[in-house]
């Protein structure tokens, strides 16, 4: 059973650096065909998939993120990470973590963390 969690501040200042990491658990991230997500609910709004890194290290980003995301992963740790430059309150949302055995397949979730943008 592989779990997700998410670690993070919960609070950043508007032109900073939102930085959250996904703690990987029963499984590696580096298993063949799998790949991780960051994936993000602003308040009222539906589910926003923000970018992926595939079991090969492979990276792939939303278009409208794309300019101010990046994934990255820690192997020795089992984990993997979100830069968000240069947020703004429209970044405040619920931010998630998830992966699966293939693209776009979610089926082990991160209990979610709540980041807000804030002065």
């Amino acid at each position: 059973q592989v779990q997700l969690q998410e670690s993070g501040p919960g609070l950043v200042k508007p032109s900073q650096t939102l930085s959250l990491t996904c703690i990987v658990s029963g499984g590696s991230i580096t298993t063949t065909y799998y790949t991780w997500s960051w994936i993000r609910q602003p308040p009222g709004k539906g589910l926003e998939w923000m970018g992926v890194i595939a079991y090969d290290g492979s990276t792939y980003y939303s278009p409208s993120l794309k300019s101010r995301t990046s994934i990255s992963r820690d192997t020795s740790k089992n984990q993997f990470s979100l830069q968000l430059i240069s947020v703004t309150p429209e970044d405040t949302a619920v931010y998630y973590c998830a992966g699966g055995g293939s693209y776009f397949r979610f089926s082990s979730w991160g209990q979610g963390t709540q980041v807000t943008v804030s002065s």
